[in-house]
């Protein structure tokens, strides 16, 4: 049976050092710096990761070691156990960028995605998870890896339209498309037919991104030097997605299984339809969930923390201190 790890990035955007060193860094900019790029929502700490590693805890217990990815920061486990805290271990980004180091610090994390795969110790079969990615439901490897193999969530798409327009790529929520087109293109996939990564976990091969960073060493550091997003920089988990669909090594779910509110849900739709949506990561068969904005989830659905709460399930298995 394979050893699986987890690999979480988190920042608290909030502390007073992160925040300063950040707004110096954007003034020293010496181009004008891309609206979802310096969005403080990118940073800002919701106590996501409180739900994040609960869920891992509770529906997937069988990983064996959390790596937390931060910017020489500590977060607050003190709620979880000893027993949990002690599979947990904090990686700063001067480690991953070992060899790298003039590129720090960075607030871009199609950087810091470009490196997790440095982690000392870290297993070849590991799964990458934004703070803001939950497990909704018990899972198990074959959830993520079947025959070796990583399991792919998404979908094709063609964004051909997008790739030939100049004006679009100012346009903040769409800046993740035109990072997986870069991705896609890497590995000779057209935008026309390109397999756009989902919001959700990203199982990936330690071994595999070695490869692809001895490949592709020049667009690895070119990706790695921005310290804020670009539309041309391309996105880590799309571009291993993409050698895995070209080499032929990779799998694929039968239904959707996962649920993403992304910003902006409630420009869209009205709370009672945010409210069924984010109750349908409840439903069977929807294993991840993503929210992207809590606290405007939070201010329009009071009670949305304890609805994820309920979503995760009970602590089975005393992830928490008592």
């Amino acid at each position: 049976m394979i050893d699986v790890d987890a690999v979480v990035t988190w920042v608290d955007g909030a502390d007073i050092a992160h925040a300063e060193k950040r707004s110096r860094y954007m003034k020293q900019s010496s181009s004008a710096l891309h609206e979802n790029a310096i969005n403080p929502h990118r940073w800002v700490d919701n106590n996501e990761l409180y739900y994040c590693l609960r869920s891992i805890h509770v529906n997937a217990p069988w990983i064996r070691r959390i790596w937390l990815v931060t910017d020489n920061q500590t977060p607050d486990l003190s709620p979880f156990s000893q027993s949990f805290r002690s599979k947990i271990q904090i990686v700063d980004h001067a480690e991953i960028f070992a060899g790298f180091t003039e590129f720090l610090p960075t607030f871009n994390s199609l950087a810091i995605e470009s490196l997790i795969w440095r982690i000392t110790g870290l297993a070849d079969h590991f799964l990458y998870f934004n703070d803001d990615v939950f497990v909704a439901s018990p899972v198990d490897r074959a959830d993520f890896f079947r025959d070796g193999a990583p399991v792919l969530r998404g979908k094709w798409v063609d964004y051909s339209g997008l790739a030939a327009s100049r004006e679009q790529r100012e346009d903040a929520a769409l800046m993740n498309h035109y990072n997986q087109i870069r991705s896609a293109q890497l590995m000779g996939f057209d935008a026309s037919n390109l397999f756009h990564g989902a919001h959700a976990i990203h199982p990936m091969n330690k071994s595999v991104m070695a490869q692809l960073f001895e490949d592709y060493r020049a667009e690895f550091v070119r990706n790695i030097a921005h310290r804020f997003r670009v539309t041309d920089q391309f996105l880590p988990q799309g571009l291993y997605n993409h050698a895995s669909i070209r080499s032929g090594t990779y799998k694929t779910v039968g239904r959707r299984d996962h649920i993403h509110l992304a910003s902006g849900a409630f420009e869209k739709w009205s709370t009672r339809e945010v409210t069924d949506h984010l109750l349908k990561a409840a439903a069977p068969g929807i294993k991840f969930l993503c929210v992207n904005d809590l606290p405007d989830v939070e201010q329009n659905i009071p009670d949305a923390r304890q609805l994820i709460e309920q979503i995760i399930g009970p602590d089975r298995n005393s992830v928490l201190q008592h």
